[in-house]
């Protein structure tokens, strides 16, 4: 018997992987404890895969790791349990880091105590670990301007003068969080690498970009742009777009990245460098609106000029060294994954929350 466990199994990214894994593994469970922000309703998601066993329970609690482990021996986890909210980090910086760093290292220790080492551990880390990445100059040399200031943002300085953003590249872009999140997300794989390491366990690293489509919370407010931005177009509101609507981001569509995950999980060794998962092409928040605003047929976005403490100007990425390594490339481009997104919202015959 071969066994895949997901931490954080019940949601979005891991519904999508629970239609895949069972093609691979013959146990797969999902572990998950169906917080509120993301489940409206404590009980299974109907998103599961049926071939999928749940277990309700906490990464952050030992005596729920170890019944889970009474019964379980995983030759394979995918750890992607978290909290993921940038802003929120910033208010609930204990949350946050309990559930990312605390929670992660229960399960280590859970595992040891267990004597039930797995052979690899797979780990959805952040885009958010790079914060403001490296940016070059008109001459080509290349600072880390880090965070933008309050007083910056304050002035409508939305970009750094005379600099240009480079794409994260995780062999060549050193990680400078500018989030408690970020952060959290750093330590995780730290963490993680450390251990495996000494104990012997292949570990895998993912950074995921802006990940979206069907299936993501319709009711967390900090779930993502894309289906507020879809949720607000479809209800006829004008979309509201922050700073000069160029902030850029890079938007990853789920079953590519469900798809990249699955094939770490069977076939990477482990990585020294992070893969970097995403659509590749970095997308402007104001051309995002403008799509989303013209499927629904919503009036034209509004820029206004507010801003977020925490949030980075450019965030995309490169693929190319996932692909090499994983033999993946993304297939979903965000022009026909909003198309996409917004038939499922559709169907789901739901409005945003107020």
């Amino acid at each position: 018997m071969t066994t895949c466990l997901i931490t954080g199994g019940a949601g979005f990214i891991g519904s999508a992987l629970s239609r895949r894994l069972p093609e691979h593994f013959d146990r797969v469970i999902a572990f998950d404890n169906l917080h509120p922000q993301i489940h409206p309703v404590p009980e299974r998601p109907s998103e599961l895969d049926s071939r999928v066993e749940f277990v309700k329970g906490d990464v952050t609690s030992a005596a729920d790791w170890d019944a889970l482990l009474g019964d379980v021996d995983p030759d394979v986890i995918i750890h992607l349990a978290a909290e993921t909210g940038t802003g929120q980090s910033l208010l609930e910086a204990t949350r946050h880091a309990s559930v990312n760093v605390v929670g992660t290292t229960e399960m280590l220790d859970a595992l040891v105590r267990a004597d039930k080492l797995p052979s690899k551990i797979v780990l959805s880390s952040s885009r958010a670990v790079y914060g403001e990445g490296a940016w070059v100059d008109a001459d080509g040399a290349v600072s880390y301007p880090g965070q933008r200031s309050a007083a910056m943002l304050e002035r409508g300085e939305w970009d750094f003068p005379g600099l240009s953003a480079l794409p994260f590249v995780s062999s060549k872009v050193a990680p400078s969080p500018t989030s408690v999140y970020g952060a959290t997300k750093l330590a995780q794989e730290h963490i993680l690498r450390s251990w495996c390491l000494a104990l012997g366990v292949t570990d895998v690293l993912f950074r995921l970009q802006n990940v979206y489509g069907p299936g993501q919370s319709l009711i967390n407010p900090y779930t993502g742009i894309v289906s507020f931005f879809a949720q607000e177009a479809k209800a006829g509101r004008v979309i509201p777009v922050y700073e000069d609507g160029q902030i850029i981001r890079d938007f990853v569509f789920i079953d590519d990245v469900a798809d990249a995950i699955v094939r770490g999980a069977l076939e990477s060794d482990s990585n020294a460098d992070a893969y970097d998962i995403g659509s590749g092409e970095g997308t402007s928040i104001l051309h995002l609106a403008e799509l989303i605003a013209a499927h629904y047929g919503a009036p034209a976005p509004e820029i206004n000029g507010k801003f977020r403490n925490g949030d980075v100007r450019h965030a995309s990425c490169e693929v190319s060294e996932a692909s090499a390594a994983l033999g993946w490339s993304p297939q979903i481009m965000v022009d026909e994954g909003v198309g996409l997104l917004c038939d499922w919202i559709d169907a789901q015959g739901l409005e945003r929350a107020e």
